[in-house]
């Protein structure tokens, strides 16, 4: 009797520890899944961006101390990851790419590229921030505004929409990046040519916006820096340029520059993410895209890199991006891509003044 009483009270407590165990588990579980780590991931993901050693230091600093999994990034033009990737198309490389214009994603998709992803935030996305089919989505968003130097140009003053720029008084005030170098400067004109032919299916009425425009520019800059400084000292003191520099470069650097979204709308380009089709490790791939668009990713964003998120749902925004009214232009992204480069031939070859044309020899 005493012996069956001693097996039955050993059974229970080793039944009792072994209850206390499975609890201390699913404690250490709760744990693992708060701090957003996952078994099922991979050891590491690899990511091709043109968004700089600076933000993707940051971010893979954050990624790997949350998750556990090591990031691997290559720092590349946008059009430099879209022929990488297509040169690996059979022997994928990456998992994802994050950071290019949304043409340089529909290419991609185009080609079999990509791999269908929607978020877990998908809902808080505009359609226009996102691929129907979700082969990728959108990060930040990038509108384009008219520069102009606060020292010379008050704000009243200032052009407020498009054909404002085309005013005699401003002739030889306006200098801007050599278009044929810059995606920025080459979507800006697309917008203006686009708005006179998806009517009449003639770009003639945009050509002649920029012939005037022409008439009025009195330098076409090599490069960014050297528009910048030139605007800054006066030598001209308006520009056309995409409103996050615009705003960084004052607050950073203490440019003197202001601007204004033009009042018919602006072309907004979508910087995006996407998981590429057969990346070898899908599961980091989905944890990293979802990592870099929750809302303390995208404050930070905004905070330190002056990017501004698609999400409609993030708050405590800088007072930049809450106080100011975007309105995207309307256009065919896919018109847009597919005349591109005609618009652009004509323009080089038909519309610049050659002798104010100062290529990246300078």
């Amino acid at each position: 009797m005493k012996k069956n009483w001693f097996i039955l009270s050993t059974l229970a407590f080793i039944l009792i520890l072994a209850g206390c165990m499975a609890g201390g588990s699913d404690k250490e579980d709760d744990k693992s899944s708060a701090s957003g780590e996952d078994k099922d991931l991979e050891e590491k993901v690899v990511v091709y961006s043109p968004h700089g050693t600076d933000i993707l230091g940051d971010f893979q600093e954050q990624f790997e101390e949350e998750y556990g999994v090591k990031m691997e990034f290559l720092d590349m033009g946008s059009q430099e990851i879209l022929d990488r990737v297509r040169s690996e198309e059979n022997n994928t490389q990456a998992d994802i790419w994050w950071g290019a214009p949304q043409v340089n994603f529909n290419q991609a998709k185009e080609d079999g590229l990509l791999a269908e992803y929607k978020p877990s935030y998908a809902d808080s996305l505009d359609e226009l921030y996102h691929d129907s089919d979700w082969m990728w989505s959108g990060t930040s968003m990038t509108p384009q505004v008219i520069l102009y130097n606060t020292k010379e140009i008050s704000e009243e003053e200032a052009p407020k929409d498009w054909d404002d720029l085309l005013d005699p008084k401003w002739k030889d005030e306006i200098i801007i990046r050599y278009p044929l170098a810059s995606g920025g400067m080459r979507t800006i004109f697309s917008g203006i040519i686009y708005n006179a032919y998806k009517d009449a299916e003639d770009p003639e009425e945009g050509y002649e916006w920029l012939r005037k425009f022409d008439a009025n520019t009195k330098e076409y800059s090599g490069n960014p820096e050297i528009m910048y400084n030139q605007v800054a000292k006066g030598v001209g003191n308006l520009s056309v340029w995409n409103m996050p520099d615009t705003v960084e470069l004052a607050e950073e650097k203490g440019y003197p520059f202001g601007y204004t979204i033009p009042e018919s709308g602006t072309p907004v380009l979508t910087e995006g993410i996407a998981v590429i089709k057969d990346a070898p490790h899908p599961k980091a791939a989905e944890a990293f895209y979802e990592f870099v668009n929750t809302p303390e990713a995208t404050k930070l964003l905004a905070e330190r890199y002056y990017r501004i998120p698609t999400r409609d749902d993030i708050e405590d925004l800088p007072d930049w991006i809450t106080e100011t009214e975007i309105k995207p232009m309307d256009m065919d992204w896919d018109l847009v891509e597919e005349k591109e480069d005609e618009w652009m031939d004509y323009w080089d070859n038909q519309i610049k003044s050659t002798d104010k044309d100062k290529s990246d020899e300078e």
